[in-house]
């Protein structure tokens, strides 16, 4: 084989993206990646451009993939100088619960769709397309991969980068807290190669689930203690002080077991989750 074609996974990890996503990317219309006589998806060097412009103007420019594609068009005036057209922009105002109901809609994809492809109650996913509320750190992760995003984008990260963010104490931007009592807050502002994170944990809150995505992460414990399982059967009980690193493709939930809240720096890194 040409070592300029690529297979979807090496094309996925050129792109900074997941294989699911170059999938959805194809349903989308964005990409047609060449085939083989048995059907294998091949990527030459346009297509990798292609999918690095692609993930920069869902990334940087915070574009739906119905903008993408007129980006995309020649002389649309669709390069990255290019700027969004208005309904765009304040798309990006939406609340997170929106966010996914119109990235869903421009999917083509129904409520009972996603649900039953991600293993979400189509109950809990309606509620939380309306509310941004009632959904597991699980479900929601498994809903924005499934679109062809990440919990960050959604949730307004990573909409910059300078080379530097300061957040002072207190002024997080903070994610939708979920039904278990899961509070994400942003410790570093910005489109950067880590995803830094301040978890609160309410007792007996929970990832409600295994999730798993290309990557690496990494874990302190400021207060209270965490187990984490790996792999459905490696227990890893976390206490005070306590730094845990594991790599993100494998399957991993967790819980606050302590009788009080625990509080966790968190950091993922490329941004996958």
């Amino acid at each position: 084989m040409d070592v300029t074609h690529l297979k979807i996974a090496e094309a996925a990890r050129t792109a900074g993206v997941s294989p699911s996503t170059l999938r959805l990317w194809e349903q989308q219309g964005l990409v047609v990646p060449i085939r083989t006589p048995t059907g294998q998806r091949l990527y030459d060097a346009a297509l990798i451009e292609r999918l690095k412009t692609i993930s920069w103007l869902r990334s940087e420019k915070g574009l739906n993939p119905a903008a993408i594609k007129q980006a995309l068009i020649p002389n649309s005036g669709g390069d990255r100088r290019s700027e969004e057209p208005t309904e765009v922009r304040v798309g990006i105002d939406l609340s997170i619960g929106m966010k996914v109901r119109h990235l869903r809609k421009e999917a083509g994809l129904t409520l009972e769709a996603v649900a039953r492809a991600t293993g979400t109650a189509l109950s809990v996913l309606s509620t939380f397309e309306r509310t941004s509320q009632g959904i597991s750190v699980t479900a929601l992760h498994n809903v924005a991969q499934h679109l062809g995003t990440t919990i960050a984008t959604l949730s307004g990260q990573g909409k910059s980068r300078n080379g530097a963010s300061l957040v002072r104490d207190g002024q997080w931007t903070t994610w939708p807290t979920t039904a278990s009592g899961v509070t994400i807050r942003v410790l570093a502002d910005g489109n950067n190669q880590m995803e830094c994170h301040r978890f609160d944990l309410a007792p007996g809150a929970s990832s409600e689930g295994a999730y798993q995505h290309e990557g690496e992460e990494f874990i302190h414990v400021l207060a209270g203690s965490l187990e984490i399982i790996l792999d459905g059967d490696q227990f890893h009980e976390l206490r005070l002080g306590d730094s845990f690193y594991f790599e993100s493709t494998r399957l991993h939930s967790w819980r606050n077991n302590f009788d009080g809240p625990t509080t966790l720096i968190w950091i993922n890194t490329p941004p996958t989750f």
